[in-house]
This record gives C-alpha cells, structure tokens and sequence, in this order.
C-alpha cells in the first residue's frame, strides 16, 4: 500500500507593519508615535511597530545599550527592511531632525543599495518647544532620506478639517506639535486626531499596495 503523501506545512504569513520610528527627549514625540500607531491599527489587517533610536554623544558615538531598558525596543535594520511602510518622528534641532535619529538613518546604505524600501508609503511628525521654531524645514529635511530610498511620501491632506482649525500643530507636510517653551504642554485632541489620520493614511496605503 503506497505511503499517503501530505502537503508540507507553510508557515502562517506575518501580519504587514507601518513601522513607526522616532527620538524622544521630552516624551512629546513618543506620546505622537502612540497615536500615530493606533490610526495605523484603524485599517484592518495592518499592525503598528514601535521602535526607538538610543542617543548618541557629541562624537556621534551611540552612547546607550543595544537593547532599550524602557519603552520601545531600538530599530534594527531588519525592521526597516521588513516594513510595509514607515512613519518616522523627530523633536525639531535647528530646523533639522535629532542627530540620533540622523545617526540612525547613516546606518542605512544596505537598505538603499539594495532597493529594499522602494515604493514604499512614508510620512513623517515632528515636536517644537516654539510654535514658528523650524517645524515644517523639520519635517522637510526629514523626508530627504526617504526621497533618496525610493519611498512614496504621504503628507496630510486639507480634508482633515484639524489642519484649518489648528492654533497649534499641524501642517500638509506631516504631524505636529507644539510642546510650550518648558517642553510640558501636552498634545491637543486636534493634535492627536492629525497623528493618528496620518497613521491611518498610510496604513491604508500599504493596504492598497498588498492587495
């Protein structure tokens, strides 16, 4: 009698992620990815990835240990990889992004030799202690890198009614926030509502290209 033959066992495909990577210093970036993951969560099968950068010392020398004791756990480059899209986030340094995350993205040539994140939707979110100090060149510079790897940049469109309310932070180039000049003030509910529409909006994009 001939031995019944089984089809091999396929390992269940892994769910798609928006990976949503910032720097914190005061928290308020953090508090944004929060929200920006739970719009990325909106759209059914996508699922939201948090991760960090460690800081680095004046030498540009990563200054932390490889795995975070708090929080999200630090980006790999395989999360980069992986990805279905990315949502990146930095507190505004003179009108650019945070030397960790800058640190980071230097890291990041494989990827870009490579091709791995090519056609892939991107936004990016940004934090300022001052309502004019250098948000918008933030999220402009920002989105350089992205530009150079290939990716589609999503910004806000003016169909979110939160960017002509606004008295705080918002903009069409990406989420905003305005932290106050002791860093304290917390993030508004037109804020929030921005940051999470940005995560849905791309989430949805990533949604569209799986289908």
């Amino acid at each position: 009698m001939a031995a019944s033959k089984t089809a091999p066992k396929t390992a269940p495909k892994a769910e798609p992620y928006v990976l949503v990577l910032y720097y914190s210093r005061q928290g308020a970036t953090a508090t944004m990815a929060q929200h920006i993951a739970r719009g990325v969560e909106l759209v059914p099968g996508m699922s939201a990835r948090l991760r960090t950068v460690p800081a680095v010392s004046a030498n540009t020398e990563q200054t932390e240990d490889d795995i975070s004791a708090e929080g999200p756990l630090y980006c790999e480059l395989a999360d980069l990889r992986d990805c279905a899209g990315l949502v990146m986030g930095s507190p505004t340094r003179f009108g650019n992004m945070a030397a960790p995350l800058k640190y980071f993205l230097d890291q990041t040539s494989s990827l870009w030799l490579s091709g791995a994140m090519i056609d892939k939707p991107a936004a990016v979110f940004t934090s300022s202690t001052s309502l004019h100090g250098g948000q918008e060149s933030t999220l402009l510079t920002m989105l350089l890198p992205l530009l150079h790897h290939g990716m589609l940049i999503a910004g806000l469109p003016y169909s979110e009614p939160g960017l002509m309310s606004t008295t705080s932070g918002g903009t069409p180039y990406g989420a905003s926030h305005w932290a106050g000049g002791d860093s304290k003030r917390p993030v508004d509910e037109v804020e929030a509502t921005l940051c999470r529409a940005l995560g849905q909006r791309v989430a949805r994009l990533c949604a569209g290209r799986s289908t």
